[in-house]
């Protein structure tokens, strides 16, 4: 087997993205640490005895001369509707292939505008190799297969024990931003305005309609045309249908300052002694013709940021050794339904 090509995490001082640099050393890759924040980056290179490189992303040049002699680049630097697109760009440019962890629908869609150009220069963009979007996409792949010429799909997960700061700030930022997808194309669907029961559990656990990644990665994966994504409800996501009245508030500096700092003070770290060895995700996806064929299963796995984690570095190792498709492209289209079940601690569960 050739010698994988170098891989670079962009955000690796973050929480996901420490975890996606220790899945890949793990594997036997030692990647270049990267990042915006010129001390962090350098701290954490240090105490790994790993190259590092820093650019801005708002800074063209900067970061496409920090992928020379790169051949992948995990992007772990939310929101992602500030590094996706010029990192992706600079991949582009590089013939470096592009994954990230984005979960913003907005962005995923602006990605998968680029196939083409990707397609022509032989890069594969494949957003969302976290718990966004693996788990459900693997799911949705493979209820696709058991029933043929499915119009609708419906996907809920479990809620997150906790979030990390890139992910508080990116909910805050898309508060507003309710869709689901009707006819092959995204449209207006106000967070928090259906509410559903699905068995995430031993028993049905009420869930409120939110705007998944799944909404684009599912629709490349499976084809299906009408989808609709779920999470389970929390009192904080009870609130949901209130952002539209909260938004104008949170794009002011006073308010997105403010928005920021209650990130890291409630979501920056796992909660005290929390054992995240022990905390389980679930999701759940339903399939149907419309002629009424009809199926359903569940997969559950380990806590949703190590699992980010795993699935990422796995991934990355992956494409950094050539198993690679040009284009915009999905986890579950390009390695399989199964690619899920090789991860520990995964079990997928036929419910009709």
């Amino acid at each position: 087997m050739s010698a994988p090509g170098r891989v670079l995490v962009y955000g690796a001082t973050g929480y996901s993205g420490t975890l996606a640099v220790e899945a890949l050393r793990h594997l036997g890759i030692a990647p270049i640490v990267a990042g915006r924040d010129v001390a962090k980056t350098e701290r954490l290179a240090a105490a790994l005895g790993a190259p590092y490189r820093t650019a801005r992303a708002d800074d063209p040049s900067a970061v496409t001369a920090m992928l020379d002699d790169v051949a992948v680049v995990l992007n772990a630097a939310g929101p992602f509707s500030a590094t996706a697109e010029p990192i992706a760009d600079a991949c582009l440019e590089r013939g470096a292939h592009y994954l990230d962890l984005c979960a913003e629908v907005s962005v995923l869609e602006r990605l998968a505008a680029r196939h083409a150009a990707a397609r022509a220069r032989g890069v594969m963009l494949m957003p969302a190799v976290g718990f966004d979007v693996v788990p459900t996409d693997c799911l949705a792949a493979h209820l696709a297969r058991r029933v043929r010429r499915a119009r609708a799909l419906t996907i809920a997960v479990s809620r997150p024990f906790f979030l990390s700061p890139g992910s508080a700030k990116t909910l805050l930022e898309n508060v507003v931003l309710g869709v689901a997808r009707r006819d092959g194309a995204l449209r207006p669907l106000r967070l928090g305005s259906v509410e559903r029961a699905f068995d995430l559990g031993p028993h049905p656990v009420a869930c409120l309609n939110v705007s998944a990644a799944d909404l684009v990665t599912a629709y490349h994966t499976t084809g299906i045309r009408e989808i609709t994504t779920f999470v389970e409800a929390t009192p904080l996501l009870r609130l949901l249908p209130l952002g539209p009245l909260c938004a104008p508030w949170l794009r002011t500096p006073v308010g997105a300052a403010l928005g920021r700092a209650l990130s890291d003070v409630l979501w920056g770290t796992p909660p005290r002694g929390a054992d995240s060895a022990t905390w389980r995700m679930a999701c759940v996806a339903e399939i149907e013709d419309g002629r009424g064929g009809r199926a359903r299963a569940r997969l559950t796995t380990p806590e949703a940021y190590a699992f980010t984690g795993a699935t990422a570095g796995a991934i990355a190792a992956r494409v950094a050794r050539g198993d690679v498709e040009a284009g915009f492209q999905t986890p579950g289209r390009v390695f399989g339904p199964d690619l899920v079940l090789g991860f520990a601690d995964v079990a997928r569960e036929d419910l009709e």
